[in-house]
């Protein structure tokens, strides 16, 4: 990393991302974690708009090299649930999925980590939603792991409670008269999600405050620098002094037709370190969480003029000069083409979980 008219080298230990959460103690809370994930997960096929993960990254591949949320989404074929991002079908079936999921977490290596997974349904204009719901349960109950793998409390457990099992985020349930406790038996259920918020939105889980920022239809890729921007403020702890534990969600994805491809906005295009193309998401995420991880000065290399005037306008401190030692990143955040570039964003949210703790809070 250039600083003025020096280098500066940040040396982070080598962890093994197939079982990263096995050095974290029971006692520690899902919302005081930072948690990998990718956006539509199974969404391998589609492009340029439906495609959000490389082809070489499956799902066991996925969780080997540290995702711990995963974005399912699925919809009613002839009574099976398959894989589909909007109306286009991803293939994958739904017990195929589940199949994965249940070697990861019975592996020696890696039976002490937990996945979260997001679950919604893509089909409910066509398929009714007691319907969808009913397929979910049936096809859990169907699979290797059966119910039990399943956290299905309405609440944020602490690692230890989940420790080999799928915390359930339900984004689909209607009334959820299919599963025994209702909507209290789905997993954590949030009371609203809309669509593509730029500011993102808030809802409550039990004692939890849950931040959420999913805005996606930006409108070219010129507004990759105010999308990083947002989402690194949700990453930060709330400004407030308000003692409520906070849970951050955060999509770092985005997509609209035809200036904002999944992957262009993710990985960028062509050459910006020479001044030609524009930088990604990916990259410049992780140059931010570098420079939090090194506590340098921040340089933000990525801060162009438009980026400054973005976090002028909603009070965030990356200008410049600023210190950012002591931050505690913390939330649940998912990506697209994760593995872009060279995986490096995933070691460094990972490395996010073993900063600037102290022993007696959060767990430790």
């Amino acid at each position: 990393m250039l600083l003025g008219n020096l280098y500066q080298f940040s040396i982070f230990p080598k962890r093994n991302l197939a079982s990263f959460l096995s050095q974290i103690p029971d006692k520690v809370p899902l919302y005081s974690l930072l948690l990998p994930g990718t956006h539509d997960t199974m969404a391998f096929y589609g492009w340029i708009i439906s495609q959000c993960q490389s082809a070489e990254t499956p799902l066991h591949v996925q969780l080997q090299n540290g995702i711990r949320v995963i974005d399912i989404r699925l919809a009613n074929i002839e009574g099976r649930l398959i894989a589909y991002h909007g109306k286009y079908p991803e293939k994958t079936p739904f017990q195929t999925i589940l199949s994965a999921i249940y070697a990861f977490l019975t592996s020696p290596v890696s039976c002490r980590e937990t996945i979260v997974m997001s679950l919604k349904q893509e089909d409910y204009a066509v398929t009714p939603l007691p319907v969808f719901s009913r397929l979910v349960r049936e096809e859990f109950t169907q699979s290797a792991g059966g119910l039990d793998i399943l956290f299905l409390e309405n609440r944020i457990p602490k690692l230890g409670e989940v420790r080999g099992k799928v915390v359930l985020l339900s984004r689909f349930g209607g009334d959820g008269a299919e599963w025994e406790n209702g909507l209290e038996g789905l997993g954590i259920h949030p009371t609203t999600w809309p669509d593509s918020e730029r500011d993102g939105f808030t809802w409550e889980c039990k004692d939890v405050h849950v931040r959420t920022h999913d805005w996606y239809a930006i409108p070219s890729f010129l507004y990759i620098p105010e999308k990083v921007s947002l989402a690194a403020k949700f990453l930060q702890p709330p400004s407030n002094n308000d003692i409520q534990p906070t849970l951050s969600i955060i999509y770092t994805s985005a997509a609209s037709f035809p200036f904002a491809a999944p992957k262009t906005i993710a990985q960028g295009f062509g050459w910006p370190k020479w001044g030609f193309g524009v930088e990604g998401v990916n990259s410049r995420m992780g140059k931010w969480i570098l420079d939090v991880l090194s506590g340098s000065i921040n340089t933000m290399e990525f801060a162009n003029r438009d980026m400054m005037k973005v976090e002028e306008k909603d009070g965030l401190s990356l200008r410049d000069g600023d210190r950012v030692t002591g931050l505690c990143l913390r939330g649940w955040v998912l990506v697209d083409f994760y593995d872009q570039p060279e995986h490096s964003l995933v070691d460094l949210l990972v490395e996010c979980n073993f900063r600037g703790r102290r022993p007696g809070e959060e767990g430790w």
